[in-house]
């Protein structure tokens, strides 16, 4: 088990202290860069005001593409098992098929 160490993280100009697990420390600096990098875009838009209301904009378009990219990997992951599925009644189907012949 990892330590649990503190690490500190800039997102729109502002530190925040965090503690992480050492092991995670550097994919939760990258989340605070990606994040620092989209609210920054966000706000260059122009249209949001107040930091509260970007990082409200920022994390919902972030759950919003989890969502999509966990609905698509679901997709693909049914598509994927019954293409297996079929491969396998393909194979057995061969094997009776070629059993037959090994009998006669």
């Amino acid at each position: 088990m990892s330590e649990v160490k503190p690490i500190t993280v800039h997102i729109m100009g502002n530190e925040y202290h965090v503690s992480s697990p050492e092991d995670q420390t550097e994919q939760l600096e990258t989340a605070a860069r990606e994040l620092d990098r989209r609210m920054r875009e966000i706000k260059s838009g122009g249209r949001i005001v107040g930091i509260e209301r970007i990082a409200v904009m920022a994390a919902l378009n972030l759950s919003y593409e989890l969502l999509q990219s966990s609905q698509v990997d679901s997709e693909s992951a049914e598509k994927i098992e019954s293409k297996i599925n079929q491969l396998v009644q393909d194979i057995d189907s061969v094997l009776a098929s070629d059993a037959q012949l090994e009998l006669t």
